[in-house]
């Protein structure tokens, strides 16, 4: 095995960005870090961010990966962090194939996190910013005690995925949830016309000041929020009665939350695009004789495929590919999609030589969700063997439960979903006029875990230090949950109740 020096690797760096640059990959600068595989694996506990907050569960997820590593149950080859400059990470025990390979494969990462809609609004300065955060809450411990302030950082940790992916597109944030005292005042009660002689005849002023009041007993009933709020921290940021220094972690794991949402959104797309072009760049480009076996055999671990499991590299890769492969031979359009004659479809060939311009649009505009939908065909799906599996209550096992491709592409769809959480939105924050807060989950064909559930609604109490109701659907009916402070419930709700 051979260790790259700092003259070699720098080399080498700037071979494949000129390989990347002229295949038309447009990226912000990027630094290169070599790290033993004790460093990779702290940067990786923390996010890829080393100047993050302190807590204990980066502790915990550090030792998870040094003994995972140990054990060689897994291997970190790289990390690349979205920000201008981006940073990345790399193993310094990497073969140099597998260096090469690696460097590739972060310039397409950094060339999507620049081009993708999804990243436009993110934070382009979270190195910095991470530093801020982490210095703001070292403050807050060496003021309020440690374990005061990880502590809260817990309860925030659990409700770090309640926020609106989709706030990112907007250019100012929705006031979706304007408290009740910024509402318009009632107005005046309507008065009848009259002789002014007649007024207090026509209009008797006890019966306007009985109008009145009533006015303003409804204004003050008036739901809050007046619609529901998708962005469940910034809600509780906004009216949670917390002290300024709880306030602000809070806007921390709100403001990380919205930085990691795009990753999570574009998964199948970053990787598939990043394993593409490091295939490309290697293959046409960077790639010796003597270097074919090794990059074969990392390549080909990357793409892999275990049952039962999503490898969202494959995934990527194949559907770029097919792009690729549809758009320079015309497979696309109304004369094909209206063909109904599999042989002739499976031999259609035109020269339109759309692929590579077809795959950076593609790169540009979409997110996993539109991307599956869009181009998951039922070609592709019979082609590379898809399905649906289920538990098999008989006998314990996962298997094969359907491979129509409109099953298999609503399953995959279902999954990527709102991120694959749970759809739940403050719908009234003063429920009964007691002040408490009343949230409705979205059923769409999966029950909430009860556990987590549960742990979610203590969570929210802390925070909003009332109880907390969750309407949701269990073992096919309306429910509501809800927690006082000491003691789970759940109520049956009716069909008037549940509309």
């Amino acid at each position: 095995m051979t260790v790259l020096d700092q003259e070699h690797l720098t080399s080498l760096i700037g071979e494949i960005e000129d390989y990347a640059r002229a295949y038309g990959l447009d990226f912000f600068p990027v630094i290169f870090e070599m790290l033993d595989y004790e460093g990779i694996n702290m940067v990786a506990s923390y996010g890829g961010f080393p100047t993050r907050y302190p807590h204990w569960r980066f502790g915990m997820q550090y030792e998870y990966m040094q003994k995972s590593y140990g054990y060689g149950l897994h291997k970190i080859y790289e990390m690349v962090i979205n920000n201008n400059p981006c940073y990345a990470y790399l193993l310094n025990s990497n073969q140099i194939v597998d260096q090469k390979l690696v460097i590739a494969h972060v310039y397409a990462h950094c060339d999507f996190f620049k081009n993708n809609a999804y990243f436009k609004n993110t934070n382009r300065r979270m190195m910095d910013e991470m530093a801020n955060h982490g210095n703001r809450v070292a403050d807050y411990m060496s003021t309020y005690g440690r374990d005061l302030v990880e502590d809260f950082i817990d309860v925030c940790s659990s409700l770090e995925n309640l926020i609106d992916p989709n706030a990112l597109f907007e250019p100012t944030e929705r006031r979706e949830d304007r408290a009740p005292d910024d509402a318009p005042p009632p107005r005046d009660v309507a008065r009848l016309k009259s002789k002014s002689y007649m007024d207090p005849f026509i209009n008797p002023p006890a019966y306007l000041e009985q109008q009145r009041k009533a006015q303003e007993e409804a204004h003050a009933r008036q739901q809050f929020p007046s619609r529901p709020a998708k962005d469940v921290l910034r809600f509780l940021i906004e009216y949670a009665p917390l002290p300024n220094w709880k306030r602000d972690i809070l806007s921390m794991i709100r403001e990380e939350g919205y930085y990691f949402a795009p990753q999570a959104q574009t998964k199948i797309m970053n990787e598939g695009w990043a394993s593409y072009w490091h295939e490309k760049i290697m293959t046409e480009k960077a790639l010796r004789a003597s270097e074919l076996v090794d990059f074969a055999d990392h390549h080909s671990s990357t793409l892999a495929v275990h049952p039962g499991q999503l490898n969202p590299y494959k995934l990527g890769y194949e559907l770029f590919h097919d792009i690729e492969r549809r758009w320079n031979t015309g497979c696309f359009g109304k004369d094909y999609d209206e063909c109904d004659d599999i042989a002739r479809k499976a031999a259609w060939k035109r020269d339109a030589g759309e692929g590579r311009e077809k795959i950076f649009q593609v790169r540009a505009i979409y997110n996993d969700m539109t991307f599956v939908d869009e181009f998951l065909t039922e070609e592709f799906c019979r082609q590379h063997k898809l399905f649906t599996y289920s538990l098999n209550e008989r006998n314990g096992r996962y298997e094969i439960a359907d491979r129509d491709f409109r099953a298999v592409k609503e399953k995959l769809l279902f999954q990527l979903t709102n991120l694959g959480h749970p759809y739940v939105t403050v719908v009234d924050a003063n429920f009964d006029n007691r002040g408490e807060l009343y949230l409705k989950h979205r059923f769409d064909g999966v029950e909430l875990r009860t556990d987590y559930a549960k742990a979610t609604m203590e969570a929210l109490y802390r925070v909003w230090t009332r109880p907390v109701h969750v309407q949701t659907v269990s073992s096919e009916a309306a429910v509501v949950l809800t927690y006082d402070g000491t003691t789970h419930r759940e109520r049956a709700l009716s069909a008037a109740e549940a509309a």
